[in-house]
């Protein structure tokens, strides 16, 4: 695809800063309306189809889809052991990746974490500097959020409310939907709105089991809500539909682009308008503010292959960096007329940070499946979604808010159970029969919103292109911890309620970070000196400056975030465009 060259002389109707979800949505919205945008990804444009080679066998791969020998992935109990940056002690490895960069086929999606440092408090911060971001091995959950979430604070007292109902929203997440292509179940639940959906995939006999188990106690099992087009698009020529390739869990990604990616979703489309100009290999280090009327004038970035510096302009800034990368931008954006940072007279910009909490989970085995013949269930998107029951009609005595599971069974490419003991012949059989009866599931619980766990710069830290990096000073608190007991307990009380044999209990509570869903920097509200956001995702002191992706949010709910933030960022792009139309901006 023939890209044009950025103009530095031209004054852009908006800058983009990141091309993930929000970037992407943004970039779609705003050159639909006619606007001549700019978009600016850190990161360079992947072969992606190359990297993720979704259809090699293992054995075609040299390091069988593990890492090289120059490449190391921390674990678990490295991000629990040390703290960051995580460089000593893995000086033989010459490039050093997040957890989630554990495959041959992701290393060059994931960042260098060498390169990219931060300091603080323990965290599994998983970055992806390419165009698409993480949106190119995301887990495809798409969710929707309801006011349960918009309104939390009316039911038990604490935080903050958002400055939008389920109401405003609805049609956005409609449009989502409908753009880009969700598989599902329609259930009727209040707390988890019903999306358009496309053909569902199906459940398979252990999970048809747990559902019908744990009916009786009146909680929910669906089908995995996945933000993949089992239909296809027919307005989009870089999507195809699912044909269920069993490649899902393998890989984390989607070379035939069923699973939504921006790219493919949104980028190349909005390109097709010729609205659209993209400059990848573009590290901002700073959105430049008109010291004559304080609104925002362009950015500054940093090649990332050559290090030469250059400046844009744009008539409004768009920032969708992810959470944390654009907090960091605003705090690196200080100016004599703001200067604590860009967009926080609040002194917000960095605070209530919040995510999910990952780590019980159970794994069990229906007995009546041992022995029977084999099913093929990896040829799905994901197998299901054990929706919230907690504090929804009855409140919990020992903490405040919700948490759901997600999980899956049945027969893969690579076996469930594998970790019997055995060798030769034996172990084999005893593998092949036990395979398709293997169940497990994981619970994601909502983490509270505090002032208290907050990102700063670090003062003296900086990243490859000598930025500032950031510092952390964040923990979950007894409110998660809590929930985390309570989610080891209910998973142990419904996987006997189907009559499942336990096999293990998983009670450890994962690194802060692991669920890679960061929300909540910059925080939408109605009130400038307790937020940074109006409803419209636009910063309450700069007019021109929107922050859309899940900086916004004021709470982290239980539900996984993508589908929110791209629904947000529509809205808030159809506004800026009538706004910028009506010379109010």
């Amino acid at each position: 695809m023939a890209e044009p060259e950025v103009n530095l002389k031209k004054t852009y109707d908006a800058v983009i800063i990141g091309s993930g979800a929000a970037g992407g949505m943004a970039a779609h919205v705003l050159t639909s309306h006619g606007l001549q945008v700019l978009l600016l990804e850190a990161g360079k444009k992947l072969p992606i189809e190359q990297e993720l080679r979704s259809m090699e066998w293992p054995y075609d791969n040299a390091h069988r889809g593990f890492l090289p020998p120059d490449s190391h992935s921390l674990t678990f109990n490295e991000y629990t052991i040390r703290n960051p940056p995580y460089g000593a002690g893995s000086e033989k490895a010459k490039h050093l990746h997040s957890y989630i960069g554990s495959s041959d086929y992701v290393k060059n999606i994931v960042v260098d974490e060498r390169e990219n440092p931060f300091t603080g408090t323990n965290y599994a911060w998983v970055r992806a500097r390419c165009l698409g971001g993480k949106t190119n091995i995301w887990g495809r959950l798409a969710l929707r959020l309801s006011d349960y979430d918009f309104k939390a604070k009316d039911r038990d007292g604490f935080g903050e409310n958002w400055p939008i109902s389920y109401s405003d929203i609805a049609p956005y997440y409609d449009k989502v939907d409908l753009y880009l292509g969700i598989t599902g179940v329609k259930e009727n639940l209040p707390y988890l709105p019903d999306s358009i959906f496309q053909r569902p995939t199906k459940l398979n006999c252990a999970e048809l089991t747990l559902k019908q188990g744990i009916q009786k106690m009146d909680r929910v099992l669906t089908q995995y809500r996945a933000g993949v087009t089992s239909e296809g698009l027919k307005h989009n020529k870089y999507r195809s539909r699912c044909y269920g390739r069993g490649a899902c869990e393998r890989k984390g990604g989607c070379d035939i682009h069923a699973a939504f990616d921006s790219p493919t979703g949104l980028i190349y489309p909005a390109m097709d308008t010729g609205n659209l100009t993209l400059r990848t290999n573009a590290t901002v280090r700073e959105i430049t503010v008109d010291q004559q009327t304080g609104k925002a004038s362009g950015a500054h970035f940093i090649d990332s292959q050559t290090m030469t510096d250059y400046h844009v302009r744009g008539k409004v800034v768009i920032v969708a960096a992810s959470t944390l990368e654009s907090a960091r931008l605003l705090l690196l954006s200080k100016s004599r007329l703001h200067p604590n940072g860009l967009a926080n007279s609040s002194g917000h910009v960095g605070h209530n940070f919040c995510e999910h909490i990952m780590g019980p989970g159970i794994a069990g085995r229906a007995k009546d499946l041992v022995g029977k013949a084999p099913t093929l269930d990896d040829g799905r998107p994901g197998g299901f979604y054990l929706t919230r029951f907690r504090n929804l009609a009855e409140k919990h005595p020992k903490f405040i808010r919700g948490y759901g599971f997600e999980g899956g069974s049945g027969s893969a490419m690579f076996p469930r159970g594998t970790d019997t003991h055995g060798f030769g012949a034996d172990f084999k059989q005893e593998v092949r029969k036990n395979q398709g009866a293997f169940i497990g599931m994981g619970a994601f619980g909502e983490v509270l919103a505090r002032y208290e766990n907050f990102v700063e710069l670090d003062p003296a830290v900086k990243d490859k292109w000598g930025i500032p990096s950031l510092r952390f000073h964040y923990k979950f608190g007894d409110n998660e911890h809590r929930m985390a007991e309570d989610m080891k307990e209910t998973a142990q009380e419904m996987f006997e309620a189907a009559g499942f044999e336990i096999v293990h209990v998983n009670s450890r509570v994962l690194t802060e970070g692991w669920s890679i869903h960061e929300l909540g920097t910059a925080r939408m509200g109605n009130d400038p000196k307790t937020s940074v956001l109006n409803q419209f995702e636009q910063s309450h002191d700069v007019k021109n400056l929107f922050v859309v992706d899940g900086s916004a949010f004021v709470n982290a709910s239980c539900q996984n975030p993508t589908w929110t933030i791209m629904a947000l960022c529509w809205r808030s792009c159809d506004y800026l465009a009538d706004e910028l139309g009506k010379g109010n901006i």
